[in-house]
């Protein structure tokens, strides 16, 4: 993982991190010609800009209380294989390519909050990695409400 020399490295990577993500569902409903998975990335991409907003307001004006909840975790995602975005992408691969990016981010997020000395931004790296997971799961329920049950 990168090396940081104080908070405001943390937090710009992570905020750079966010806008990645904002860019990443942008472009996936970009390339999408399946309405219903380009509203999905769109709906994601505006979570994502969320993050990044709080990550901003946290820089200026210092971490505040966020609090936690425990995220139920169906672990789909570790039984997929890695898909790649094409235009002409099955709703069921945007799932799991959306699964295996939460996922990641939830990974990040957890580390970061590990390596805060900060309890506040400890805290504050939990939330966002509860955030990451709420999506993962979300995409999971999708997945399996959509697609396992069809099949």
């Amino acid at each position: 993982m990168k090396e940081f020399n104080n908070m405001n490295d943390v937090l710009d990577f992570a905020i750079g991190e966010e806008q990645a993500a904002v860019d990443f569902y942008l472009k996936l409903a970009e390339l999408s010609k399946n309405e219903q998975v380009s509203k999905i990335f769109h709906e994601f991409a505006e979570e994502e800009m969320k993050h990044k907003s709080k990550l901003m307001e946290v820089k200026v004006n210092g971490a505040t209380v966020f609090g936690t909840i425990k995220i139920i975790d169906m672990k789909l995602a570790d039984y997929f294989v890695d898909v790649k975005a094409t235009p002409d992408m099955a709703y069921d691969k945007a799932l799991i390519l959306a699964m295996k990016k939460e996922k990641a981010a939830f990974k990040l997020y957890t580390a970061l909050a590990d390596r805060a000395v900060q309890p506040e931004m400890q805290e504050m790296f939990r939330y966002l990695a509860m955030e990451e997971s709420k999506h993962k799961m979300r995409f999971e329920i999708e997945y399996d409400d959509y697609v396992l049950r069809e099949n």
